[in-house]
């Protein structure tokens, strides 16, 4: 066993830039699934600690439907129904120009009801006059660390921008954080008093919801029967803390799928791994079979390979880990802003780096390695010691294994593709039939590779005479070291074809969607937070001046909010619309004049694909909503096709709305244009009649439309990156298999250049032959890239959002694939085909 190690270590020393590789292989892997990891953490903990700092103490939670709380029912619950304990809140999201970048929250309090509930509104200030807060008309109250932010000291005002109108508010008070919690949980909170808030925000009498304590014993259970007993029409006691999971629960899917992807990377570490432990078993298969020969047993073979995989596990695990924490810091914000333009604020101070996902990230790394090398390690120990010194028995097994590898991916596909059938809606399961469908077309590789090599071996010989014929010869002769290679590029570049189809054709899907949904000319809304949806109320004299613009032909209103029920989020939209604005829905079930009679008279509603997914809903089934007055129940009478969120729309005409909540504000507006009006000059007219101190978004249909794929595209920015770091990470493996093989064929080289191939000629054997194979892994990439993007886009996307995809496939596919792969391919050949050119026969030959 100690010669073995001895050996071992030789061998090491004299492959240096063999090891670095695979050691930077394991690394990037290990990164990537690190610095995802860190960066949902982050969002996560971030979003946790700032939900339970607004929340407090707070046992309970009431929350109205539509247009929030009267705020006189937290005076009929202290009085009729005996709460000691409950506090009025009102929350709404702003942001400050001394604060780019970050969103700040809103928090409506009444300080003399805070105590059982947030004691940093009382306890916390440095220097807070209660009096002061109380009368002080805006008077706000915020983290010293953030007002240093913002350049704001106390007694100074602080610019806020809500709802497109600015406004100057005082600070009244700095909190001091105690601890690092507290940092994070205030980082982003503007306490102010309920009336100043309501004022602010445009919610006069309206609370966002009351926190209770009720105690847990039975008179507590008394008490919560009373409180729900005495509650309003669409009001509903929750206990604390459902809404905050209710909206952790929304971005599930999207951190599946983002840490699905990472997974990927550390699979090409994989291949890696197995590549450079082949490659290391096959270029000492002579030495171990000396050894073996001289009483090292198989078991000690086997045991010294997978020391030396451990070796290298560690150390690409240490160093992804350090990696994973540089890359963690720039995917944070890629992620966060994402989370704010899909689904809801959250603002994340730093980087979180819990312990447990780096040890989560070292073992993947190290178990994949170790993984990746049982086979080899097999293998070295597999052949008797006389035949493990022939190097034909090495490539007639290798050639042997061809068709039994094909039948086991083959039978690894179909096991895939099974997983995939079942009719559920798992995403893991989904990403569990994808792997074995990935791994089988791995399989089935060499197989494709003897059978396309043979059909460009008569071309080559056309085209590069003998030298074309040896090169397509040395691939399928040699499988034992080429097999492993293609198998590793055909599989990174499948992935980067699949990944770039699949977001190719959200893009193109969700393009056409926008033509066919933006229907008027002109659209106004208010400056909103969140990037892919409109909030805020535009204020009704504001709404006559614009409709009233000599120019505009027409209108549609549209009024959004956001619903927090136990199934989950989703959006509520009421539309009075043109008879031209029903032109925008393209129906998926339903839909057309009898459904638009029943959408308009009837009370029916239409809801998006995603709803009706998430809820198993079809056309003639029913919708159940919190509503002030009237029934809640209200009937589909069509499915829509809708990208714009993932949780689901319902929708349903003004006059519905209208007679079932309390809330005449209209979010948004589309205007019909006269025949021959300049989109671009009403937009100006349009922008200059905003009141004094406010800001309206005035937009044309074709801005509209690229600031939506603007959104989409900065949306896609964390898939393109891991992408490009997956695509990394193969092409690192490959060059470290293709380098081995070619520097393995040194000695043959040599007996070539003795008997007369020149320097130039050497090169282009070595390139033609690493040009092949690229050429090769390309054509069998595409289709396997297409198979992927398909799964990704008619399961795992379906399954995560809800959303029906049309597939498209550019000729630019089959190109970028074999660029990729050629390109990948010829580039880890160029130095060995320099060392070999330059090496002399002598050289080469030593030892024989």
């Amino acid at each position: 066993m100690k010669l073995l190690r001895r050996a071992s270590l030789r061998y090491h020393a004299r492959h240096p830039a063999q090891l670095a590789l695979s050691v930077l292989g394991v690394a990037l892997g290990v990164a990537v699934v690190v610095a995802i990891d860190l960066a949902i953490q982050s969002s996560r903990e971030a979003f946790k600690i700032s939900a339970e700092t607004v929340a407090g103490r707070a046992t309970h939670t009431v929350v109205g439907g539509v247009g929030g709380l009267d705020d006189g029912l937290i005076r009929r619950l202290r009085l009729e129904v005996g709460v000691r304990a409950a506090a009025p809140v009102v929350e709404g999201v702003a942001s400050s120009p001394t604060l780019p970048g970050m969103a700040l929250r809103i928090l409506g309090v009444d300080p003399f009801s805070e105590g059982p509930f947030r004691p940093f509104v009382v306890g916390g200030a440095a220097g807070l006059d209660v009096s002061s807060f109380i009368t002080t008309s805006g008077g706000v109250v915020l983290s010293a660390p953030t007002a240093e932010e913002a350049g704001t000291a106390l007694g100074d005002t602080l610019p806020l921008l809500v709802d497109g109108r600015m406004w100057r508010l005082p600070v009244v008070g700095l909190l001091e954080p105690s601890e690092r919690l507290d940092r994070v949980g205030l980082r982003d909170l503007l306490l102010m008093d309920v009336s100043s808030a309501q004022e602010v925000l445009g919610r006069q009498g309206r609370l966002s919801r009351i926190d209770l304590r009720i105690p847990e014993d039975l008179q507590g259970g008394v008490l919560e029967e009373s409180v729900r007993a005495a509650l309003p029409a669409g009001a509903r006691l929750e206990p604390a803390g459902t809404r905050t999971a209710a909206l952790g629960g929304m971005i599930a899917a999207f951190d599946l799928n983002l840490t699905a992807l990472s997974l990927l990377a550390l699979v090409f570490g994989m291949f890696l791994i197995y590549n450079a432990m082949t490659f290391s078993v096959v270029q000492r298969r002579e030495l171990l079979g000396s050894l073996r020969a001289l009483g090292v047993t198989r078991r000690e073979v086997v045991q010294g390979i997978l020391a030396e995989a451990f070796a290298i596990g560690i150390m690409g695990a240490f160093g992804g880990v350090l990696l994973g924490v540089v890359l963690g810091r720039g995917l944070v914000r890629m992620v966060t802003r994402t989370i704010n333009d899909l689904y809801f604020v959250v603002s994340v101070e730093g980087l979180s780096v819990p312990v447990d996902v780096l040890a989560k990230g070292a073992v993947l790394g190290l178990g994949a390695t170790m993984l990746a090398s049982l086979a080899p390690a097999l293998e070295a120990a597999s052949a008797p010691p006389r035949v493990a010194q022939i190097r034909s028995a090495v490539e007639d097994s290798a050639r042997r294994a061809v068709p039994r590898a094909a039948l086991a991916g083959g039978v690894l596909c179909s096991v895939g593709a099974l997983l995939l059938a079942v009719p559920a809606r798992s995403v893991g399961l989904s990403f569990a039939g994808l792997l074995p469908v990935m791994l089988g077309m791995a399989l089935l590789t060499p197989l494709g590779t003897v059978g396309l090599v043979g059909l460009a071996r008569p071309v080559l010989a056309r085209g590069a005479g003998i030298l074309g014929t040896m090169a397509s010869r040395g691939v399928v002769t040699a499988m034992s070291r080429t097999a492993p290679a293609v198998a590793a590029l055909v599989v990174a570049v499948s992935v980067t074809v699949g990944l770039g189809v699949m977001i190719q054709s959200f893009r193109s899907t969700l393009s056409r969607w926008l033509g066919g949904t933006l229907q008027a000319d002109v659209y106004v809304s208010l400056p909103s937070v969140q990037a892919s949806r409109a909030e805020g109320t535009l204020d009704p004299a504001v709404l006559a001046s614009l409709t009233g613009h000599p120019e505009v032909d027409g209108w549609s209103t549209y009024r959004g909010v956001e619903l927090d029920l136990p199934e989950g989020r989703f959006r509520l939209v009421a539309l009075a619309l043109d008879p031209r604005g029903e032109a925008s829905f393209d129906f998926q079930s339903g839909g057309g004049s009898d459904a638009f009679l029943s959408f308009r008279e009837e009370g029916a509603v239409l809801v998006s694909e995603p709803f009706a997914y998430r809820r198993g809903l079809e056309v003639g089934d029913s919708v159940t909503l919190p509503v002030a007055r009237g029934g809640g129940r209200f009937p589909v009478a069509g499915i829509f096709y809708d990208y714009g969120s993932d949780q689901g729309v319902v929708m349903m005409s003004r006059r519905t709305f209208d007679h079932a909540f309390d809330d005449e504000g209209v979010t948004s507006l589309g205007l019909f244009l006269k025949a021959g009006s300049d989109p671009e000059a009403v937009v100006r007219e349009l922008t200059a009649r905003a009141p004094p101190g406010q800001t309206l978004v005035v937009r044309t249909n074709a801005a509209l439309r690229e600031g939506s794929l603007e959104v989409f595209d900065r949306t896609f920015q964390v898939t393109a990156v891991l992408r490009f770091l997956a695509f990394v990470v193969a092409f690192v493996g490959v060059l470290s298999a293709l380098m081995a093989l070619q520097l393995e064929r040194a000695r043959e080289l040599g007996v070539l250049r003795a008997n007369g191939l020149t320097p130039g000629q050497v090169w282009k054997l070595v390139t033609t032959q690493t040009g092949l194979m690229g050429v090769v892994a390309g054509i069998l990439a595409a289709p396997m890239g297409l198979v992927l993007a398909a799964v990704m886009i008619y399961v795992v996307n379906k399954r995560s959002f809800g959303w029906t995809l049309r597939m498209e496939v550019g000729p630019s596919v089959i190109l970028e694939a074999l660029i990729l792969a050629t390109v990948g391919a010829t580039l880890a050949g160029l130095y060995p085909a320099w060392r070999m050119s330059r090496t002399s026969p002598a050289q080469a030959l030593r030892g024989e």
